[in-house]
């Protein structure tokens, strides 16, 4: 390991030090209560330098560091620090007079935010910051509704620098002291063998079924994306495993890939815990974090339930049975792995009973794990003291691409508030679809999808909610299901072509077409791109509404519905199914997913879709037994 790269893990090291001592009020218990701002120049500096020395000025990592780029980190580091230490003055006398030094390190500053972007997350994102951008000292020339204040460029560089809704602004916050925590419980529980007991849990509980390996892909890549939150990484992580079960089972290679891919994204919207983007949800809509939990109950479990069932009709219809090597028992899983427990009966407990912070049930969290996966082993697997240091450097170096996205994310932010951009865009979107609401979710879906592309879903979730959801909070939707609508929409980016991170990493482990084991995983995964549109017009679906008993009536008949589809999805249940009955099950499915008050006819279509379904369904039971009574269909699912 070369001499820039060690300071780079340092530095990395240092920033999530930094942030547990900030989370935990450690400076102000000796006396030192520095603002929230200082604190985020010092983690933005030291996420910049690592940046700089670890990626080079083409993209690519070098083992000897340019002159230039120790330059430009020893600069970056040295200002952001200055910054830091003269926060408060700067930003008094930059909106008193805009004194030169104010302007220059506005400047500078956005400068290196954008550089950081390109190096770190490429081209895509730093042309869409860009555009606004460009657009920020020009606002006033743009013709029409987008039209914006006449601003000097001293004024937009001092509030990009120092306004508290731009590169400083609630992202950063967020990033640098929620999410960074539970990607730091995710290193610990790699370390202590996590992701091998997930596996073997999913093993023991799935292998022994038809269609076991899929099955076994479907559970335990839910269980570690959950907290990953991190749906290509999650691939990676559990992909290693699952998918040469699923090929020697014998599930096609886009079959497996995109099982995979639909499984890791989908942790991230998976109660109790979901992904860091449900905590970032929470504190923008300022709710607590268990209405985000409660509103995405039904969803996940519609996700999941269409997955597992579509993986098992295409056991049934391939003849593919349970895995073929020796499968763990449960008890002894349990037995071996049961100290993984405790870290998230802590969380859950301190997230919904004891009301604490995110941050800080993430660190005791984490601290339980540490101790657990320090007495005991899984596998082979121990958290020594050595390994302390490695977690706080890997934890960092994850988060740098994050902090850079969220920053330059600022940058935007802050021009949707000084121009009034972010007035404007709601309205001018609304007038494009007609004030017609589907209208204008699906131009806000497609947007979603295309601004998500190549990016991590906690950094989309906050561009989007800046963007679009506002737009469709305007059109009279509420916050919730606003707001769980763009998450779902920028999180399915990763298995959406033509750029599916987590598809193209899965087809990677399955060396099968890339954009092939995208459009399957769209496939498999066809709820996510269903179900928001349902819960936006019924927000039954998300558990919201007083009245009970509809809830449940249009929860058990969405349950239905995406039985009936995703039997159409597969064209098989006991026996092939032909093109008029898969469509005849699509008509049905539809009719019973939509909850009641959608198309105005009361109960009549949801019932009728889940009689006219389940009927043709049972003639298929009856039918398959008297043809061919020894069936695999017999097996349990």
């Amino acid at each position: 390991m070369t001499g820039h790269i060690k300071i780079a893990r340092g530095a990395a090291a240092l920033m999530t030090i930094g942030c547990l001592v900030w989370n935990l009020d450690i400076l102000n218990m000796f006396g030192f209560a520095p603002i929230e701002e200082s604190f985020q120049a010092f983690v933005l500096g030291l996420a910049l330098m690592v940046t700089f020395l670890t990626i080079g000025i083409t993209r690519k990592s070098s083992e000897k560091l340019p002159w230039y780029d120790l330059i430009l980190s020893v600069a970056t580091i040295s200002l952001l620090l200055y910054v830091s230490a003269n926060f408060l003055r700067l930003k008094e006398e930059g909106y008193a007079n805009s004194t030169n030094e104010v302007i220059l390190i506005g400047a500078i500053l956005t400068f290196m935010v954008l550089e950081g972007l390109r190096r770190s997350a490429g081209y895509v994102l730093l042309c869409v910051v860009g555009v606004f951008l460009i657009y920020a000292p020009l606002a006033h020339l743009v013709p029409g509704e987008l039209v914006g204040l006449d601003l000097p460029l001293w004024q937009i560089g001092m509030n990009f620098g120092f306004n508290p809704n731009a590169i400083f602004g609630l992202p950063l916050v967020i990033s640098t002291t929620i999410v960074i925590m539970f990607i730091l419980m995710g290193q610990i529980l790699l370390r202590a063998g996590g992701s091998e007991f997930f596996t073997d849990l999913a093993m023991a509980t799935m292998g022994r079924r038809r269609g076991g390996a899929a099955k076994i892909s479907v559970m335990a890549s839910a269980l570690f994306g959950t907290i990953s939150g991190a749906a290509v990484s999650n691939v990676v992580v559990t992909g290693v495993v699952t998918i040469p079960l699923m090929r020697d089972s014998g599930y096609k290679a886009t079959h497996a890939g995109a099982i995979e891919a639909i499984a890791s994204t989908g942790g991230q919207m998976m109660p109790p815990i979901m992904g860091a983007a449900a905590f970032l949800m929470a504190e923008t809509l300022e709710i607590p974090y268990a209405e985000i939990v409660i509103a995405a109950l039904v969803p996940s479990i519609l996700y999941y339930f269409a997955a597992y069932i579509q993986v098992d009709l295409i056991a049934a219809k391939d003849n593919i049975s349970a895995v073929n090597q020796d499968i763990p028992r449960l008890k002894q899983v349990l037995r071996e792995g049961w100290y993984f427990i405790p870290p998230f009966v802590v969380l859950v407990y301190m997230l919904f009973w004891a009301n604490q912070p995110a941050a800080v049930a993430g660190i005791w969290a984490s601290a339980v794990l540490i101790v657990s996966g320090s007495v005991f082993s899984y596998k082979g697997k121990r958290i020594r003291f050595q390994d302390l240091y490695e977690i706080l450097a890997e934890t960092g170096l994850i988060t740098i691409q994050l902090i850079m996205i969220v920053a330059a994310a600022g940058l935007v932010i802050g021009v949707l508030n000084i121009t009034g951009l972010g007035l404007a865009l709601p309205t001018a979107l609304i007038n494009i679809a007609g004030n017609n609401l589907a209208v204008l979710l699906a131009i806000a879906a497609v947007i979603c999808i295309i601004l998500g592309m190549g990016m991590p879903t906690t950094a989309v979730y906050i561009l989007l909610s800046a963007l679009i959801a506002p737009a469709i909070i305007e059109a009279g939707v509420d916050d919730v299901p606003a707001h769980m609508f763009i998450l779902y929409f920028g999180m399915m980016s990763m298995i959406t072509p033509p750029i599916a991170l987590a598809a193209f990493a899965a087809a990677t482990l399955t060396k099968a077409d890339p954009m092939t084991t995208g459009f399957v995983a769209m496939r498999f995964g066809w709820t996510a791109y269903v179900v928001p549109f349902l819960f936006v017009i019924a927000p039954s679906l998300l558990l919201l509404g007083d009245d009970n008993v509809q809830v449940l009536i249009d929860v058990f008949t969405a349950l239905v519905g995406v039985y009936l589809i995703s039997v159409a999805a597969i064209g098989y249940f006991r026996r092939p199914i032909n093109s008029l009955m898969r469509l005849f099950l699509v008509i049905t499915g539809f009719a019973a997913i939509i909850p009641d008050n959608a198309v105005g006819l009361g109960n009549v279509a949801d019932v009728a879709g889940c009689v006219l379904g389940i009927l043709y369904l049972l003639n298929e039971v009856v039918v398959s037994k008297r043809t061919a009574p020894k069936n695999n269909d017999n097996l349990a699912i």
